[in-house]
């Protein structure tokens, strides 16, 4: 859609920011306020990209509306679409308390859609003569005719108004509508990173717990589910693994070929370079992202990523130049897998027994310190005893004469004189006076 010259004009991308940032509402609340991807957002912010046709009038009305003190569900993107907004709108739900909920909308279940490489990728629009903005959204929402079809957090906010989603009000109803819709995708990215099903459950659940002991810190964070999918990750990938008897043996390979050569290529890489692809050509996240989840800087992420990329490429031949390809071979890798998903119960039983597990196991290594140093004080010595000095030799003495034992012939003639004393000389007999 070409942009005609009555189009609106637009501030600064900073003042976008600006203006965002100062109703305390994030890129995925605009996002799903303006029915488009999360990362549109992040580019009209930066001044990469610039929003065309309906979405640059929308946005405009949205920020003009920003500017004048309004929530987006009153001055309301809908006049510029010709829509009403639902009650459900993202201030609404942000009022509510629900920024967690919000921010998973965008999280891996838009990575994982091809219209995250082509936000990326000007050149890899949808088709030509169409806005990308308002072409993602129809690309991805459900067929109408299907009344059972889950409603899709990324399609435009007339599909809350026909099914409204439950608001969690509370600590755990937040965290179970964040496993619930991250755990899927979490697993199967767990599995690509290690082609084992058990530690690929492992690590999502263990991800899980780690976030629910730490709640209050996670459900702050700006993206809650990039700190479990950075958890998971780092769990999954962990060296210590190498030395576990259940992990000593190569795990299962895919029933598809397809999917075994896939992960084949993957597990050959590094692990720094295979989650560096995973994160930005499965998932969809920037360069900086990418460095930034993986700590490393944007030129070593870079570099990590073209080899990754040329190795996959030497592989996988029609993946070669393709980001879009090898999104959808990362995409399907797992998908017929019986891989088993962390229920929200489960894991926050799990955090808390391990919570207090830990706990008690503190207490007692406390205590049996505190009882080692006081028996260390009841038996220490009070005073000092100074040790006393070996003996030494000592030269010139003579050696202690006395008697000794008597030998075999000494004892014979001893009792010989006793047996015989008055058969001697007469000399020697005693004379009674």
């Amino acid at each position: 859609m070409s942009q005609s010259p009555a189009m609106p004009p637009l501030p600064s991308p900073k003042e976008r920011r600006r203006l965002r940032e100062a109703k305390s509402l994030s890129q995925a609340e605009v996002a799903a306020e303006m029915g488009v991807s999360r990362s549109a957002v992040r580019a009209w912010e930066s001044g990469r990209r610039h929003p065309r046709g309906r979405s640059r009038v929308a946005y405009a009305h949205l920020l003009a509306g920003l500017a004048d003190g309004h929530a987006p569900g009153a001055s309301g993107t809908g006049a510029g679409r010709g829509e009403a907004h639902p009650p459900t709108s993202a201030a609404t739900r942000k009022a509510a308390g629900t920024v967690a909920y919000d921010q998973e909308a965008a999280g891996p279940e838009a990575g994982r859609r091809p219209e995250a490489v082509a936000e990326r990728d000007p050149e890899a629009a949808p088709a030509a003569g169409v806005d990308p903005e308002d072409a993602a959204p129809a690309a991805t929402a459900p067929a109408a005719e299907d009344p059972d079809a889950a409603p899709d957090p990324m399609a435009a906010p007339d599909r809350y108004a026909k099914r409204p989603v439950p608001s969690p009000h509370t600590p755990e109803a937040a965290f179970d509508a964040l496993c619930t819709r991250t755990a899927p995708s979490l697993v199967r990215q767990a599995y690509a990173l290690t082609g084992r099903p058990g530690l690929a459950e492992e690590s999502v659940e263990r991800a899980f717990q780690l976030a629910w002991q730490r709640w209050p810190e996670v459900a702050m964070d700006r993206d809650p589910a990039s700190w479990v999918r950075a958890a998971a990750h780092e769990y999954a990938l962990s060296p210590w693994h190498r030395f576990r008897r259940a992990h000593r043996t190569p795990g299962t390979p895919p029933a598809e070929a397809a999917h075994r050569a896939v992960l084949t290529v993957l597990l050959s890489l590094p692990p720094a370079r295979r989650r560096t692809l995973l994160l930005y050509d499965g998932i969809g996240l920037d360069l900086p992202e990418t460095a930034a989840e993986t700590e490393a800087t944007t030129p070593t992420a870079a570099y990590r990523l073209l080899h990754a990329r040329r190795a996959v490429a030497e592989a996988l031949p029609d993946a070669e130049g393709e980001p879009e390809v090898l999104h959808r071979h990362l995409d399907a890798l797992g998908r017929t897998e019986r891989l088993r998903q962390p229920r929200p119960e489960r894991v926050r039983l799990g955090s808390e027994r391990r919570a207090r597990l830990w706990t008690r196991a503190a207490i007692a290594f406390t205590a049996l310190i505190i009882g080692a140093t006081a028996l260390t004080v009841r038996t220490a010595p009070t005073r000092y005893e100074p040790a006393q000095a070996p003996g030494r030799a000592i030269s010139g003495v003579p050696p202690r004469m006395g008697p000794g034992p008597l030998s075999y012939e000494d004892e014979v003639l001893r009792e010989k004189l006793r047996a015989e004393p008055h058969r001697g000389p007469g000399r020697l007999l005693p004379v009674a006076g």
